[in-house]
């Protein structure tokens, strides 16, 4: 793929990467485009140490927060391989495999496609994942924490200011589990390398990063019928989970990417007194992806996927090279408020290293290539005392249509901060919807779907004496979606599954409603309670949530040994209602739609015992305890994927400020 001149030579800088980023309390304010760094507070002064907020993390929108090392049940439910509370998500029973959805989120922020394979890019970092630091002192987090079976987990990062200009930072996530069932060992590792610098008049900024990152999978396809049923029905003899015969046994999935990102911009007419403040800059954005998604078989499936053009060494790889260049203009005023506006081109090279002739009127494409010019702005106001935020872009020429649009006003009272938003999307469907190779038959399609059309209305409440609130009601037209598909033999006898892209002909609306409160009572013990609420209004039943899911943690918190210990014990309860739980697709990477059984309505209890000494937080889990007591095994991640048995498990998270 030929790329911008520019593009190219930002390639030829020498960076390598690393990822993840400790935890984190935002301390953001409106106009968070102006410098966030880099004029911020001296380093630490000779003889004085520094404070916590003084170890600073700036997101990609230059929203500042800093490193926070608290013991709370917000680190509790971020203590997972994700590092972010995954109350939305059901894992597989494995750590690092894809992860059901009990919520739905729709963006409404981009123009293009993606590669598609989106059930293995949860642990995928993406741009905006990115964080920048600037810290008084060298800072340190390491992260681990125990698998499924053999294996381990750890997470580690470095960050240091050189000067008060220039800070690096550099990090690396890795997992090997080996799981308890057949065939489902992961395999993942993430690197980034990042850098950020401001010039000594704070004129200029710039910011780098390259990101490296692979994820292997065994895929099993679950259980097969015999095993099923043998689980289902608690069968002693096969309580030893590698007993359990899967539906595939030498499959492997692989997602890698690699990405060199570069943003800039030059102050070239600004004011800093605080009076009068007002700033105009010119500013350059550059980034370049190669990514790609692989499923690999040494033997054809025995049926289980259908029919195959060969019988051993299959392999299906499907690439994605893309790249853009953006330019354009800042302008902030302490009255008018904050304008950006600027025009991106972008490259895009995606599909496979041959074309397919399958009969009269069936012929599938190689590639799918094009180029898209691009329109972006921003607009950001206080107006008295409310908060007003715009975003836009638009597709202006090239070889897809899409746009957005996105509102918000903000309003703070005392205890109470108020948000409300409106957002509209059309956007194509990813790539994998579009064209799609396998030598898997049912697996090759080439379709020429419309965009998907979203609409969006959110309402936020956030209070820590009353509440935490989040309402969605969104609306979506021409909704694209993979179809699970039963495969049978010639006795009409069910052997397997595969899927096909469709697209909606109905409108669908969705509503969720999710509130959040932690009650504190007498004085060591609190209940931290989440409840989500989901309805869908549909022709058929293509976007299948839950329509209760609930998570309440009972809990006890004290320091102990002359406050030496900070010690938080107690027991969680999660449970979701029944529903037409999404399958999982291994060839595609994606959760298909499938309404022949309901699955859910379980509790999954956990005790856990957390303790903080200094600055190191030390947790301690029994996962899913209530499974030793069960007269079934009834518990799914996914059809024909149970979710883990009785686990026990710990770690740590230990900061270092040299």
């Amino acid at each position: 793929m030929h790329m911008n001149k520019n593009i190219l030579l930002f390639l030829l800088l020498p960076l390598w990467a690393w990822a993840q980023l400790p935890t984190q309390t935002t301390t953001s304010g409106l106009n968070n485009n102006r410098p966030q760094f880099g004029n911020e507070k001296d380093l630490t002064v000779e003889g004085e140490k520094p404070l916590i907020t003084d170890y600073l993390i700036i997101t990609q929108h230059r929203d500042t927060t800093y490193v926070d090392t608290t013991l709370t049940m917000a680190k509790d439910y971020k203590y997972n391989y994700l590092r972010r509370d995954d109350f939305e998500l059901m894992p597989f029973h494995n750590i690092g495999r894809p992860y059901n959805s009990l919520g739905k989120n729709f963006d409404m922020d981009m123009l293009s496609p993606r590669l598609g394979a989106r059930a293995r890019h949860f642990n995928y970092i993406e741009i905006d994942d990115v964080l920048d630091y600037h810290v008084p002192t060298p800072l340190t987090e390491l992260y681990f924490k125990t698998v499924v079976n053999q294996g381990q987990q750890l997470d580690a990062l470095f960050t240091t200011n050189v000067s008060p200009s220039l800070n690096f930072s550099i990090s690396y996530k890795g997992l090997r589990s080996a799981g308890n069932y057949v065939n489902t060992l992961t395999s993942t590792g993430n690197f980034k390398f990042t850098t950020n610098y401001v010039s000594k008049n704070k004129r200029y900024r710039l910011r780098l990063h390259t990101v490296f990152q692979d994820n292997s999978n065994q895929e099993n396809g679950g259980l097969d019928p015999e095993s099923l049923e043998g689980f289902i029905t608690g069968n002693e003899d096969l309580q030893d989970r590698g007993r359990l015969e899967p539906n595939l046994i030498d499959a492997t999935s692989f997602l890698e990417g690699k990405r060199y990102y570069l943003n800039h911009d030059y102050e070239f007419l600004g004011d800093q007194d605080s009076t009068s403040y007002y700033s105009a800059r010119i500013y350059n954005t550059a980034f370049y992806e190669d990514k790609l998604y692989r499923y690999e078989e040494s033997t054809a499936s025995n049926n289980f996927l259908g029919d195959s053009y060969v019988s051993s060494g299959l392999r299906d790889q499907t690439d994605l090279e893309q790249g853009a260049i953006e330019a354009g203009v800042t302008y902030d005023h302490y009255i008018l408020g904050y304008f950006k506006a600027g025009v991106a081109r972008q490259e895009y090279n995606y599909g496979y290293n041959r074309t397919l002739n399958l009969g009269p009127g069936n012929f599938i494409t190689n590639r799918l290539k094009g180029e898209l010019y691009q329109f972006k702005g921003a607009f950001e106001k206080r107006i008295g005392k409310f908060d007003i935020k715009v975003a836009t872009g638009i597709n202006i020429a090239g070889d897809l249509d899409g746009q957005y649009l996105n509102g918000s006003a903000g309003y703070a009272f005392k205890d109470v901060q108020i948000d409300a938003g409106l957002a509209i999307s059309s956007r194509a469907p990813d790539f994998n919807y579009q064209l799609f190779q396998s030598d898997y038959v049912n697996y090759n399609w080439q379709n020429n779907f419309s965009n998907v059309e979203k609409q969006q209305l959110t309402f936020k409440l956030q209070s820590e004496k009353y509440l935490d609130l989040d309402v969605s009601f969104t609306t979506l037209q021409d909704y694209v979606y993979f179809q699970e598909n039963q495969v049978s033999n010639s006795d009409n006898e069910v052997t397997g599954y595969n899927a096909t892209p469709a697209q909606a002909t109905e409108d669908i609306t969705y509503f969720k409603i999710k509130a959040h409160k932690d009650i504190k009572f007498f004085k060591y013990f609190g209940i931290d309670n989440t409840i989500m609420f989901q309805n869908v209004s549909q022709g058929s039943d293509i976007i299948n949530v839950p329509q209760i899911t609930t998570r309440n943690s009972l809990y006890y918190k004290d320091r102990l040994f002359r406050n030496a210990l900070l010690l938080q014990t107690g027991i969680s309860l999660k449970y979701f209602s029944e529903y037409y739980m999404d399958s999982y697709d291994p060839v595609l990477g994606e959760f298909t739609v499938q309404t022949d059984q309901e699955l859910g309505a379980f509790p999954m209890v956990d005790f856990f015992v957390n303790a903080k000494v200094r600055q190191t937080r030390i947790f301690f889990k029994l996962e899913h305890l209530n499974q030793l007591f069960a007269s079934g095994d009834d518990y799914f991640s996914a059809p024909r994927t149970p979710y883990r048995d009785f686990t026990v498990r710990f770690g740590v998270v230990w900061n270092f400020f040299l």
